[in-house]
């Protein structure tokens, strides 16, 4: 019965995680059918902003209301978007039904997990299934613009959301038949006000967020009053949960160390990833003169090292302490990141596979120990919110890594353009390097390596104060054990 439950699990991961990166590919038939070019970018921002919005609030419902009712819940909402994006008759109502898929796939990952962990008491069986969630989600997410220019170019664009229905609802039945689950009765309180401030602060922030980083106009009346009304909000949202029976989310995870530090590495892992997987394809074309597949192989080795990393995890979970397994893996990172800051104009091709290769294995090993780590650091009742914080802090970091390294990347090629005292258009590079001159093109090249090479910079800081975070939870849980030895001693 475990290997139905983990092969539907899989499956509507596989969906959940392909459904954010699948329409990249498609967009330009897209627009083409359904005109409105303007909106383009939030057919992909409204999906991340509802699966972010919604996924602290499914956990603390599959806390209240058993894990089975609301990933089956989730699983349904998220086919109805599916099937009204795929008749969507225009960009405003794809926007809008892509909001419903996101809002379904908010409680896939963060209960995916969650079940896992209620499924396997031993640590060791834990990790493995987690991380081949971990994978599959790596996998998935990259994998998901060649599936979907595969359903272009031989069905519609519309197929790459009519794809999720057969397989959807496979995987509904197949958790409805074969998992079950012990429920505690009792009449639960639903901490409404506490969802709607919240849902309103991140929406608020988040949209803000993402609006400044296309338009780069930080200085608008409007993206400061968001700022504002977000920080109001979470206020708001605070105060509510401090006096609420049963709080969305309990205060008391900030004041787990353990909880709080996975949480830390889970922001700092999750804008590393984005950014590499944003600004290397950028790099491979812009500045290395790559096609737009060539530009996209060299991100492959990065989801077949995770997969490999995250099944190497599993098997170090009982050799190695849980904390080790964390600071080798972000070590690891830590040395990927180096390997994309090294890279020049005129650096060999492998390298790049390689350092794409290498962050991959990092990632998987952190992932599903981020995960276990978290299961055993709360009660049962409380796991499925603890591991929807930390899936909502994976989506507010790719948010989050995306704006800021977009802002950085804008701000140095800008001010490079400028300085060169020509009207440079820097989408030459990618469209129309045979027509400019061998002098200009050399110069667009090198603004763009200029941009991406002070985010890798970046990056790689981060990586490093990601290792000192690592040690952190090194030293707390080697603390941890020392009591409960003392204790049990006495």
């Amino acid at each position: 019965m475990r290997k139905q439950i983990m092969t539907a699990l899989l499956l509507v991961t596989v969906l959940a995680a392909m459904e954010g990166t699948i329409v990249s590919t498609a967009i330009p038939r897209i627009t083409s059918d359904l005109s409105g070019i303007e909106l383009v970018s939030w057919v992909y921002a409204v999906y991340m902003l509802a699966t972010a919005v919604s996924t602290p609030i499914y956990g603390k419902l599959a806390d209240l209301f058993g894990r089975k009712k609301v990933i089956l819940a989730g699983i349904i909402l998220f086919l109805i978007g599916s099937a009204l994006c795929g008749i969507a008759m225009s960009m405003e109502q794809l926007i809008f039904y892509r909001a419903i898929q996101g809002l379904g796939a908010g409680a896939v990952m963060p209960i995916t997990m969650t079940i896992i962990g209620d499924l396997y008491a031993e640590a060791k069986e834990r990790a493995k299934a987690q991380g081949w969630i971990s994978a599959v989600w790596g996998v998935a997410g990259v994998l998901g613009p060649l599936a979907g220019g595969f359903l272009v170019d031989t069905l519609s664009w519309r197929y790459i959301f009519f794809l999720n229905i057969p397989f959807g609802l496979l995987a509904f039945f197949m958790l409805a038949a074969n998992y079950k689950e012990k429920l505690t009765k009792g009449k639960p309180y639903i901490d409404y006000w506490g969802a709607v401030t919240f849902s309103l602060g991140t929406i608020a922030f988040l949209y803000a967020l993402l609006t400044g980083s296309q338009t780069q106009e930080w200085s608008n009346p409007i993206i400061i009053g968001l700022f504002l009304t977000a920080i109001l909000l979470y206020v708001l949202f605070v105060y509510i949960e401090k006096k609420s029976p049963e709080p969305l989310i309990p205060l008391n995870l900030f004041t787990n160390k353990s909880v709080l530090i996975v949480n830390s590495l889970t922001l700092i892992s999750g804008a590393v990833v984005i950014c590499i997987t944003i600004y290397l394809p950028i790099w491979s074309q812009g500045v290395m003169g790559k096609t737009a597949t060539q530009a996209g192989f060299v991100l492959m080795p990065l989801p077949v090292m995770w997969t490999l990393g995250s099944l190497v995890a599993g098997n170090l979970v009982g050799r190695l302490k849980d904390n080790w397994i964390i600071t080798l893996g972000i070590s690891v990172v830590s040395m990927a990141s180096l390997l994309f800051y090294l890279l020049d104009a005129h650096s060999p091709t492998y390298l790049i596979y390689i350092a794409s290769g290498v962050l991959g294995l990092g990632m998987g090993l952190i992932t599903p120990i981020y995960m276990l780590i978290i299961q055993a650091s709360v009660p049962s009742n409380k796991r499925g919110v603890a591991v929807a914080s930390n899936t909502f802090t994976n989506t507010f970091s790719q948010t989050l890594g995306s704006a800021v390294f977009g802002t950085i990347f804008n701000l140095i090629t800008i001010s490079k353009a400028e300085k060169a005292g020509q009207d440079l258009d820097l989408n030459a590079s990618f469209e129309h390097g045979g027509e400019l001159k061998a002098s200009q093109l050399d110069q667009l090249q090198q603004i763009i390596a200029s941009g991406v090479h002070a985010i890798y910079g970046v990056t790689l800081l981060l990586t490093v104060i990601g290792i000192g975070i690592s040690f952190l939870l090194l030293k707390y849980r080697n603390e941890q054990n020392e009591q409960i030895h003392s204790s049990s001693i006495r």
